[in-house]
């Protein structure tokens, strides 16, 4: 079976911030059959037709003008069941020991935690096509990294490619970044009192019955991670 997974993240300057705006830092990822891929792009563009939604649409863009195409988009997503999942992981920065576990580098801890939202999904026996969105590197092969270790963790998977794909030009990059972000507002205790962003946030909680927060690794619809560095899980 062919997989597709499109990720993105929420906060990822937490590990070299000297003026740090939350506690986590957040890796969201979206798990797709590939042979569902143009199928649920499609849905997506027809969402965006009926509500008038033009250019990318994302987080930061959660408005009252376009609550309704948010709402409607987040249904939409839960409706697909476990055709269409979402997984991210939570990093608390302030437990982050860039010196002692990652060689005082900051982007080579961001792409350790990237292999620890992906690897505990991959599953035997597939093929795996993963598309993050594009972040400049200081080291222009970390990608090329990720992929070798994902590959190398899993003996009866292939990683057919991780490859940079720029927001604007995948609509489920950019349902990753509204996923990624809502729950990332929740943990970092972001929302405000009856804002649109809330509203969002609390019609997704209400499909799924529970408010967004850490989960058991066996939730497949929408999964947290929220790891412990001291702890583990």
């Amino acid at each position: 079976m062919h997989i597709d997974v499109y990720c993105d993240e929420s906060y990822p300057d937490l590990f070299s911030s000297q003026n740090p705006k939350a506690e986590y830092l957040l890796i969201g990822s979206l798990w797709l059959k590939s042979e569902n891929r143009d199928r649920f792009k499609t849905g997506i563009h027809l969402l965006r037709d009926k509500y008038h939604i033009g250019g990318e649409f994302k987080w930061n863009k959660v408005t009252p003008s376009r609550q309704q195409f948010y709402t409607s988009l987040v249904e939409w997503f839960f409706n697909k069941g476990e055709e269409l999942r979402f997984r991210c992981i939570a990093v608390d920065h302030r437990q982050v020991n860039l010196d002692l576990f990652h060689e005082g580098d900051h982007e080579l801890g961001f792409y350790k935690f990237y292999y620890q939202v992906l690897h505990h999904w991959i599953q035997d026996f597939n093929t795996y096509h993963i598309f993050c969105d594009f972040k400049h590197n200081r080291r222009r092969d970390r990608l090329h990294t990720l992929r070798g270790c994902l590959d190398n963790s899993t003996l009866s998977s292939r990683i057919e490619n991780v490859q940079a794909v720029r927001s604007e030009e995948s609509v489920l990059i950019q349902l990753v970044d509204v996923l990624v972000g809502l729950a990332a507002a929740r943990l970092n205790d972001r929302l405000a009192y009856d804002s649109t962003k809330t509203i969002v946030t609390q019609h997704l909680e209400n499909l799924l019955g529970r408010r967004i927060g850490p989960t058991p690794l066996s939730e497949n619809k929408f999964n947290v991670f929220r790891i412990n560095l001291q702890e583990g899980w």
